[in-house]
């Protein structure tokens, strides 16, 4: 069986993701990590179809999300990850530079958990990386998913 993934991030900005994957190792709170780069190969990965139909690991235990995404959009993402019965108490963080209210709104209308714009700086970028692992990953309790 395959291991179980704590964080599966959705961004498509190479930088970034790479900044936020050092900061997760950094951490050493997130065992393991998938990151993807694109919306709808992030779909396919949460719903275990296409090239990742058979996949044993389950869902993971908290979803950082992008909302500019190629493909497909991070807020159609939430929707339907939010809208589906077997995915829709994961937690999801949206980690985006939108400040658009427009973008904030309709994430929580969607369900999400958590919005955070991305700090700018390296430093603060890191920091709040390493502070949602411990909420969301440590200290949250949520419910067993099967």
């Amino acid at each position: 069986m395959e291991q179980q993934v704590d964080i599966l991030l959705i961004e498509d900005n190479p930088e970034e993701a790479e900044l936020a994957i050092r900061s997760m190792k950094k951490s050493k709170v997130a065992n393991t990590m998938v990151h993807i780069d694109d919306g709808a190969e992030a779909l396919d990965y949460i719903f275990a179809r296409g090239k990742y139909t058979g996949n044993k690991a389950g869902h993971p235990r908290m979803i950082l999300l992008d909302l500019n995404l190629p493909k497909v959009g991070g807020l159609e993402i939430l929707k339907e990850v939010k809208g589906d019965e077997r995915t829709k108490i994961i937690p999801v963080v949206v980690l985006t530079s939108s400040q658009e209210q427009r973008d904030v709104i309709e994430s929580y209308k969607l369900g999400v958990n958590s919005y955070i714009v991305k700090p700018v700086n390296f430093e603060s970028f890191s920091k709040a990386i390493v502070e949602l692992n411990m909420y969301w990953l440590v200290l949250n309790q949520p419910p067993l998913l099967r």
